[in-house]
């Protein structure tokens, strides 16, 4: 059994640590995650099936999981109290189900974290935009996913993975990387290297903005890939954001510009041939329109003037990212062969080239929507 698998007897003696109801018969992997392990587990109750999400959080990465899951259950209940009244509320926050002991989390005799959730039924998640109507669906849950923490209670959340946005400090990191090589990769990433540090001048400009007091924190998911948006399947509209690890302060770009870079993309972040990479203005122009629908109200001027370059920066955050992992053995993000990342990290670069083309006429389109749909 590998790391990432589970037996079904792991799976339920786990289910068992939750309040689930009637009787475990089945589990399975689910969902095309880098980071934890996510599996359904089937239960029947009374002749019903019902289906929860478990997932295995990767206490490698999250080295304060007590802190994430008290962030999730915080932003969980507050959302769930948001929406409850409106259409379809049940399926438009996570339900996150505490285990037995009170606690949002189980911890396993191997010292393994497990959360379960309600599975959010007739619904999906793509890894690639269709259309720009998909595109706008999800943006605007995104922006109404912020609009609902806007005035979260309590606290300021924790920063479950410190300076994960830090761009000049993942640039740092790659240089670190870079100049020490431990795996003799960095030859087979020179064309990569340079295009990396050819674009220093980029990497502080948000937290620039944000230092200088014209751009302020907010709570922001951090993690907005396509993917991390269910979509209801008889209507394609948007139902709930999923995949809460990241939520922590932040800037509301970071998950513009998140969703500029998975969604926009005409092919596959891991499609090994650059030159299927682009750009799609049709889908960035689906974006603009849905997020704005949503946060376009409390989006600042210098926010809003910056919508297009965050997509371009966060883009090239994830590359350098990815080209950093590649150089360090990969260690962080999960791989199926030995230059996985760096076919991730050309894909990347690659959009960022598209994106860099086409950035003026992406602001311009900024620039004529206005808030609302």
């Amino acid at each position: 059994m590998s790391d990432r698998n589970a037996s079904l007897v792991e799976l339920a003696a786990v289910s068992a640590a939750f309040p689930l109801h009637g009787k475990f018969v089945s589990g399975a992997l689910y969902g095309s995650g880098h980071i934890n392990d996510t599996f359904a587990v089937t239960f029947d109750q009374a002749g019903t099936t019902v289906r929860y999400i478990l997932q295995r959080v990767n206490h490698r990465i999250f080295k304060n999981v007590p802190a994430l899951m008290d962030n999730i259950q915080r932003v969980t209940a507050h959302t769930a109290r948001r929406t409850a009244a409106g259409e379809d509320g049940a399926r438009r926050a996570l339900t996150l189900l505490p285990a037995r002991t009170g606690e949002p989390y189980h911890r396993d005799a191997a010292g393994a974290y497990w959360r379960c959730y309600l599975f959010i039924e007739k619904a999906a998640t793509y890894d690639l935009v269709r259309d720009a109507h998909q595109a706008s669906e999800a943006a605007a849950a995104v922006g109404q996913f912020q609009h609902l923490l806007v005035d979260l209670p309590g606290e300021r959340l924790r920063e479950t993975i410190p300076h994960f946005h830090d761009t000049p400090r993942r640039f740092a990191t790659l240089r670190a990387a870079v100049e020490r090589n431990p795996h003799g990769r960095a030859a087979a990433a020179a064309a990569e290297i340079e295009f990396a540090l050819a674009r220093e001048p980029i990497v502080g400009r948000l937290l620039a903005l944000h230092a200088a007091g014209q751009m302020p924190e907010r709570i922001t998911h951090n993690d907005t890939k396509f993917n991390n948006v269910m979509l209801d399947d008889a209507t394609g509209r948007a139902l709930c954001v999923i995949d809460l690890d990241t939520v922590m302060p932040g800037l509301a770009l970071y998950d513009f510009g998140d969703m500029v870079r998975s969604a926009t993309n005409s092919t596959a972040e891991d499609d090994p041939e650059p030159r299927n990479v682009r750009m799609r203005m049709e889908i960035f122009e689906g974006l603009v329109s849905g997020y704005l629908s949503a946060a376009g109200a409390f989006l600042n001027p210098t926010e809003r003037a910056h919508l297009a370059f965050s997509g371009r920066l966060i883009t090239f955050e994830i590359g350098i990212r990815f080209l950093t992992d590649f150089l360090e053995g990969d260690v962080y993000f999960k791989t199926k062969h030995p230059r996985h990342n760096l076919d991730r990290c050309r894909n990347q670069f690659a959009l960022v080239r598209s994106i860099e083309e086409q950035e003026a006429a992406m602001q311009t389109v900024v620039d004529k929507m206005r808030p609302g749909r």
